[in-house]
């Protein structure tokens, strides 16, 4: 952990110190773990109404052709084809407009990141993709994909820019009072809107299984941003705290515990993030080991756990059969505010991974009584226009 002195600071950390937030430090910046409504009802409010993210400590990017045709078909084939060695998803069908959540993977199959990328709906803008990887990880993924681009394309960090999200049920409604017309977006799409007097980005998209947004935009237009949210009594601001239990409620792996260079998507319940095509045509780094794991050749898979009795397992807590074997270990554990339970996520041998399957889990030196539950925990409740939202 960095030294405060040596902690980067967001746009907005003196709006979080003004707030009374509870700061630490997460990925070389000093961050709010909490703010004084406390991170259980934080979660609560946010699956409720409408929570506000400090997310610019994450990683967004631009990657642009240093010489584009102005073709915008070409372009934007030219740039998928720089980028999809790297990555897991069918970058060069991604529709004007739209998002891929993708996996960065290395030359055994191992995920080194996940991340976003998206193509911008602009014309002009083709032959250009945004990219958003996590905090941790930006600096070792962004000189991977810089080195593979070589001289072919440019990639520019956004890095003096802050990233904002606003999810949960009522974050539509709360949103378009400012940037009329994004209520019309769909889930995993973004556009340039005017936010502030400031041009962003805006995704439907986020990490909490609700309905929200993400926000790209200047820091000064930040500051203004936050503010006028904030004045809205549907919002309030949430820490990293409530985020991490959003995210185990609806089952998305955090990378560095549930998912890492050692596990495979398919291991890690991710096989969803795989492009078919690609992945039949050969053309993905392990594309061998995929295949087979596509295939149902896998010796563990990342699965639910609910405790059914006793404290929260937390990220080591053995899995251990009936007989006393251990069958694996929880990667992420805690408190659901939602189900009042304790829930867990760990890899298991596929034939233990069934959903009812009864199990131990050893928490302090005792053994408490667990089974395996289907991912997500809680709903995913995301945005598709032609249905309104809806549970997926």
């Amino acid at each position: 952990m960095a030294d405060a002195e040596t902690l980067l600071a967001t746009p907005l950390h003196s709006a979080h110190v003004a707030r009374g937030a509870r700061m630490t430090a997460f990925a070389g910046y000093d961050m709010p773990v909490s703010y004084p409504l406390g991170v259980l009802k934080e979660h609560l409010w946010t699956r409720a109404h409408a929570g506000l993210f400090d997310v610019s400590h994450m990683g967004p990017a631009f990657l642009r052709l240093t010489a584009p045709s102005g073709d915008p078909a070409a372009d934007h084939a030219a740039i998928s084809a720089l980028i999809e060695p790297l990555v897991s998803g069918d970058i060069a069908g991604l529709a004007p407009g739209k998002l891929r959540y993708t996996l960065l993977l290395n030359e055994t199959g191992g995920i080194l990141d996940d991340l976003m990328i998206g193509r911008p709906s602009a014309p002009g803008r083709q032959g250009e993709l945004y990219l958003v990887v996590n905090a941790a990880n930006k600096g070792a993924d962004f000189a991977l994909i810089a080195a593979a681009v070589g001289d072919a394309a440019q990639l520019v960090r956004a890095d003096d820019r802050a990233l904002i999200a606003l999810q949960g049920p009522e974050a539509a409604a709360v949103l378009s009072t400012l940037a009329p017309g994004v209520e019309r977006l769909a889930f995993m799409s973004f556009d340039a809107y005017e936010l502030m007097g400031h041009e962003a980005l805006i995704a439907r998209s986020g990490y909490t299984g609700e309905d929200g947004f993400e926000m790209l935009i200047s820091a000064e237009g930040a500051v203004k941003l936050w503010a006028a949210l904030l004045a809205d009594e549907r919002v309030e601001a949430i820490g990293l705290g409530a985020r991490d239990s959003l995210r185990l409620e609806a089952g998305l792996p955090l990378h560095g515990h549930d998912i890492d260079p050692t596990t495979s998507p398919f291991e890690g319940a991710l096989g969803f993030a795989v492009s078919k095509k690609r992945l039949k045509a050969g053309r993905l780094a392990a594309a061998a080991r995929l295949a087979a794991e596509a295939g149902g050749a896998l010796s563990r898979v990342r699965a639910g756990i609910r405790v059914l009795e006793g404290a929260p397992a937390r990220e080591g807590a053995e899995i251990v059969a009936p007989d006393g074997e251990v069958l694996g270990l929880v990667t992420s554990g805690g408190f659901s505010p939602s189900l009042s339970a304790p829930i867990a996520m760990a890899y298991l041998p596929p034939a233990q991974a069934v959903p009812g399957t009864r199990l131990g889990v050893r928490v302090r030196g005792r053994v408490q009584m667990a089974e395996v539950a289907a991912l997500p925990f809680v709903p995913q409740r995301y945005f598709r226009p032609s249905a309104g939202p809806m549970e997926v």
